[in-house]
């Protein structure tokens, strides 16, 4: 069987939102491409491929074919790192900016005031020339790129409108006398293409500086992981190592106010440790021998000797990581259409900026022909593919780096869209609304025969339910017996034989189901419990039952509070839990819930969520993200609670890096938010582009003579990407 592997690999030379398209249009028809998607916004490619079938080198001549390039680590020395490209091309587009204003400026002041003083068009001449073929040779090389694969982006836009304008100009300064001879005047633009240069060079400074900004949260996580550890050896002596030369296994040692390099287990020692940055919890929380802690963390007060178990792309803020940037890089549904509309911008522009042209010329009168190569240029020069190729994925940036900041960690851009329409929640009962701690509150025995106590650890401890972990703790120091033929009932009990004699522990209802009799004294104690929300689980033999346990699981002290939340945002919330029906009653009773089914097992979890949405409900099951993974899967929203294992992120599409409920109504808010910033950036996109083209191709000059300067509308161009930017850069300061 074939197996695809997944990349996100940086691109190169991309100039605007239709790039994209043009880059996923060159790899997605190659033998052994599953998927292809290039967010413009983090210059990122997402491509699942057969290696067997297509190597990453394949891949990257097809996007060089089509006059881009992927950076591959693996092709690159030491020294060309991705930062540093990024650093260099950052850098160079400032000192072009500066440059391309500083010259700029004379020329402006003599268009504008000093026309009539002498050698006025050629001064302009020789500073304009540096900064259209010099500063702004971008712009034609990567035009000319387009145009040899007989395409066309944002830059063919720039290179025509600058070059149209500039060689107008060159001819009206060599040859004015051919303007005068038919009683006009030859206009110069000179200004008109060195500023327009300016104000784009200066737009993709802005926006490149604002992209940068979206991305942040990766920043900061990346940051997380320090550099060099202590390596706490046999004889107490301590050696500092760089983070790749640790082990598995290796004891390590974190002073008061280092971070935590890798994920361990405390060894001795204890610390309150600040895990804020991978659960969005402020308080610190106090580590002892045995507890866990995870790479990133802050150790603040005490030292701890912990033992290194998963390190390197294994650690919990590695996967987080991962989960990060492949979100921030996935496609919203929205952007589909987004993209498609991008592909055909640049061409369509470039049919209006000649249109607009040829009526000028026919219908201007004695200026036609000057006022339609202006036209030309302003409506080249105010055509934005960009605007709206950056209107989704900076809002999905933002949003997915806000939630990993707050402790709610999204897989895909699909998810964070969808979670705005959640009108229907299913919680699972254990672990996502109690602590998830059982523990054995009462007992009840036919007789003190110690033997039978016994057989109930040894038979629990081989069992995984979380249920077992209590009753297993509750009996620790009771000898162990060997037992046989032990068997897992998915969601009811365990059987095994111990001695050639069949035993039996699970819910009353699997005692039934296996013709095992409950006696009425064991009945109306079981009643009992169920009634105080205690799980009721029962120990037989195959005729009779031995004993009941009762096992408690304390809710957590924000779920009452949560629930409520939930259905104040008009949300219904159901639980679904595998215990009896008194006791999911009783359960539902206490936290306040309406709607609850007990006795559920997790196929049957599944079927519920596929009834809710066939009644056209949009479903969000919240689980631990492995026992109920078939419902997970069913439902439209995945929610995984706790500290995130590799399954859990696996299985949902969103996982709550701490227990507290309050972070689904925080998910759904921050969702809602995303989405709301995603139709504004597309709201003021379109508009800009539907009322500045028409605009600048002279829609106004029949009513009341006004004729859009290509100068103001290179500025407007500018600060259109750099107005959705930073719009999306708002919902940082989105309180959820």
């Amino acid at each position: 069987m074939k197996t695809t592997i997944k990349r996100q690999i940086p691109v190169l030379q991309m100039g605007c939102a239709s790039c994209a398209g043009k880059i996923e249009s060159a790899i997605k028809p190659l033998k052994g491409v599953v998927s292809a998607n290039v967010n413009y916004a983090s210059a990122m490619l997402s491509v699942a491929f057969f290696p067997e079938t297509i190597s990453l080198s394949e891949i990257q001549k097809a996007v060089q074919a089509a006059g881009y390039d992927l950076f591959i680590e693996e092709d690159t020395n030491e020294e060309t790192t991705l930062a540093t490209i990024q650093e260099k091309k950052f850098t160079t587009l400032k000192n072009k900016t500066i440059w391309a204003s500083i010259l700029a400026l004379p020329i402006v002041i003599i268009g504008m005031f000093f026309m009539e003083m002498p050698y006025a068009n050629e001064i302009m001449w020789v500073l304009a020339t540096p900064i259209v073929f010099g500063l702004g040779n971008r712009f034609f090389i990567n035009a000319w790129k387009q145009a040899r694969h007989r395409t066309a982006n944002m830059d063919t836009l720039v290179a025509l409108s600058t070059g149209v304008a500039y060689l107008f100009s060159v001819f009206n300064t060599l040859f004015p006398h051919y303007w005068h001879q038919k009683g006009l005047h030859g206009h110069v633009y000179f200004e008109a293409a060195a500023v327009v240069v300016a104000f784009i060079l200066l737009g993709k400074w802005l926006e490149e500086n604002a992209k940068s900004n979206t991305s942040t949260a990766i920043k900061k996580l990346i940051q997380l992981q320090p550099n060099t550890v202590t390596l706490w050896l046999d004889n107490e002596e301590q050696k500092v190592i760089s983070i790749e030369q640790v082990k598995v296994g290796d004891r390590l040692l974190v002073k008061p106010g280092e971070r935590i390099a890798v994920d361990g287990v405390v060894i001795s020692g204890d610390s309150y440790v600040d895990e804020s940055m991978l659960s969005g919890e402020p308080i610190p929380v106090l580590k002892k021998a045995n507890e866990k802690v995870w790479a990133g963390t802050l150790n603040q007060k005490g030292s701890l000797v912990f033992k290194a178990v998963q390190i390197g792309s294994e650690t919990l803020l590695a996967h987080i990581i991962k989960t990060v940037q492949e979100a921030q890089g996935s496609k919203a549904p929205v952007q589909k259409k987004v993209d498609f509309i991008a592909s055909i911008f640049v061409p369509v522009v470039m049919a209006i900026a000649v249109v607009a042209f040829v009526l000028w010329w026919i219908l201007g009168g004695e200026n036609g022909f000057t006022q339609g190569i202006m036209a030309l240029v302003t409506v080249l020069v105010i055509a934005c593919p960009c605007a709206l190729g950056l209107a989704t994925p900076t809002a999905i940036m933002v949003g997915v780096g806000k939630g990993a900041e707050n402790g709610i960690l999204i897989k895909d851009a699909l998810s964070l869209e969808l979670a705005q329409k959640i009108d229907t929640i299913v919680l699972d009962k254990t672990g996502t609304i109690t602590e998830g701690k059982p523990k054995v509150a009462e007992e009840l025995w036919s007789s003190n025969d110690s033997n039978l106590r016994s057989i109930l650890l040894s038979i629990e401890s081989q069992s995984e339910h979380p249920l077992a972990e209590g009753v297993v703790h509750y009996l620790q120091g009771v000898p162990m017996v060997p037992i046989t033929n032990f068997v897992s009932v998915t969601g009811q009990g365990v059987r095994a034989k111990v001695e050639g004699k069949d035993y039996f522990i699970g819910n009353p209802s699997f005692l039934k189901a296996n013709q095992i009799k409950i006696n009425d004294n064991f009945l109306q104690k079981s009643t009992a419990w169920e009634a105080e929300a205690k799980t009721v689980i029962g120990f037989a033999n195959a005729t009779s039952v031995l004993a009941l346990l009762a096992i408690s699981d304390a809710v957590k002290p924000t779920s009452v509070a949560a629930i409520r939340e939930l259905e104040e945002m008009g949300i219904a919330v159901y639980m679904l839990t595998g215990d009896a029906e008194k006791a999911a009653q009783a359960m539902a009773a206490q936290t306040g819930i309406t709607h609850y089914k007990g006795g559920v097992l997790p196929q049957q979890k599944a079927d519920f969520i596929k009834e809710l949405q066939a009644q056209g409900k949009t479903v969000a099951m919240v689980g631990d993200g492995i026992n109920d993974s078939t419902a997970l899967a069913q439902a439209d929203v995945s929610i995984a609670m706790g500290k995130g294992s590799a399954i859990a992120m696996e299985v949902a599409n969103m996982t709550l890096m701490t227990s507290d409920l309050h972070k689904i109504p925080q998910a759904i808010r921050l969702s809602k938010a995303t989405v709301a910033t995603i139709h504004q950036n597309l709201f003021w996109a379109f508009i800009y582009n539907v009322i500045g083209i028409p605009i600048a191709a002279g829609i106004l000059f029949p009513f009341n003579g006004f004729l859009l300067n290509p100068m103001l509308a290179g500025a407007a161009m500018a600060l259109s990407s750099v107005s959705v930017v930073s719009n999306s850069l708002r919902l940082k300061l989105k309180k959820l």
